[in-house]
């Protein structure tokens, strides 16, 4: 299957609107990239996730609620399918590691070139 006839759906859970905006502004014009959902905590990211069963799922590290790493958590459990991508402002060794024991592919740093994140979720999409 080409890229371009393959459909991605991504859930976006960051608790900054201004992320959130910003995110969808940037799938939104491109044709293989459908936003289904964004979540502002932990407990809307799994809700929307269940009802959504996205391909790819943008959680933020510091997201309220238990954070991205709970999400990752309670999506790996419930959803293994949904691969995982952690955006966060929080660059640190810690962070990482914790999101990645959560089962997180990908981490990108807010602030990374919008080419990249399209790169990342299209990357760890078609890991499915």
């Amino acid at each position: 299957m080409s890229e371009q006839s393959r459909q991605w759906t991504v859930l976006i859970a960051d608790d900054h609107p201004v992320i959130g905006a910003a995110l969808c502004a940037l799938l939104e014009p491109e044709p293989d990239l459908e936003v289904v959902g964004v979540a502002v905590d932990a407990d809307e990211a799994i809700s929307l996730a269940e009802r959504h069963r996205p391909s790819v799922a943008v959680l933020d590290v510091r997201l309220p609620g238990g954070g991205g790493v709970r999400v990752a958590r309670e999506l790996r459990r419930r959803m293994p399918e949904v691969r995982l991508l952690a955006f966060s402002a929080h660059g640190d060794t810690g962070s990482i590691a914790q999101m990645t024991s959560a089962g997180v592919t990908e981490y990108l740093v807010k602030g990374t070139p919008n080419p990249e994140i399209l790169a990342a979720i299209r990357r760890i999409g078609g890991a499915a």
